[in-house]
């Protein structure tokens, strides 16, 4: 975690030189708040990685000494093939119709349709050919 804390601190003291820059520059607020928030988050994250990377025992990718086999193990689990994304995609991009269109009882029906694709998504290694 020792080389994403020195990524996001990188990112920190540029984002600090930039905001004050771009105020006097544009004289923008919006943007300047908008920069300056972007500091401060940058900033809790580089305190947070770095806040961890010290108690806790270097990863293969923090060792100078370390080798490739170093990283080797299980990786997790990746599913097989699912239809259920796709019927979550269609079922939002028919709800965001129905909102655009004003169509509201398409809106009631792709709500429902989408409960029941998100449900067997969700759902998904509990029943049928991947349950486990």
């Amino acid at each position: 975690m020792r080389a994403e804390a020195w990524l996001f601190g990188i990112c920190t003291v540029f984002l600090l030189l930039v905001a004050p820059a771009y105020w006097l520059i544009s004289g923008d607020p919006t943007g300047t708040a908008a920069l300056t928030m972007t500091f401060l988050l940058t900033l809790l994250v580089t305190f947070y990685l770095g806040f961890h990377a010290r108690k806790m025992a270097p990863r293969p990718e923090d060792r100078q000494d370390a080798e490739i086999s170093d990283g080797a193990g299980e990786l997790g689990f990746f599913p097989p093939f699912s239809w259920w994304p796709m019927w979550c995609a269609m079922t939002l991009a028919l709800l965001v119709f129905g909102v655009a269109m004003g169509a509201w009882w398409l809106c009631i029906m792709a709500a429902g349709i989408g409960g029941v694709a998100l449900c067997g998504w969700i759902y998904e290694y509990y029943v049928g050919l991947h349950a486990h």
